[in-house]
């Protein structure tokens, strides 16, 4: 067997390897109680972030769709997040979707701006408002 049929032989496996580990990743990030699909973006950055976050306790952990890290890229405290206002996506804002809801937050870690289904706009806010009081 010619050395580049090794090569590209083992750069097939590599990438089937990479996309299975990838995919093997979301479906257990989205398996998990709790688990949504949600962008994220710091006010006045040009991007989104497509990714999956969680309800953990006192925290929503955020994890990038587009990455193979196990571990949550955002850490948002759920008694310092204070929900600013919502509108509806733009056509500044790309890749959200446009049946999304678009949350203005201020958080811990800073503005944000969130954007996500509907229906999970009323669950998330339920988990916000559901926080127990400071000082306890």
């Amino acid at each position: 067997m010619p050395l580049t049929t090794v090569v590209l032989v083992l750069a097939a496996v590599l990438v089937v390897a990479l996309v299975a580990t990838f995919l093997l990743r979301r479906r257990f990030l989205l398996s998990g109680l709790g688990a949504v699909t949600m962008c994220l973006r710091p006010v006045g950055a040009p991007r989104w972030s497509v990714g999956v976050a969680w309800y953990s306790g006192e925290e929503l952990l955020w994890y990038p769709a587009l990455s193979l890290s196990v571990r949550p890229t955002q850490r948002l405290c759920r008694t310092e997040f204070h929900v600013e206002g919502r509108r509806r996506p733009t056509v500044d804002d790309g890749a959200v979707p446009v049946d999304s809801q678009v949350l203005i937050c201020r958080t811990g870690a800073g503005p944000q701006e969130l954007a996500m289904d509907p229906s999970t706009v009323t669950g998330f806010l339920s988990w916000i408002e559901s926080s127990p009081p400071l000082g306890r």
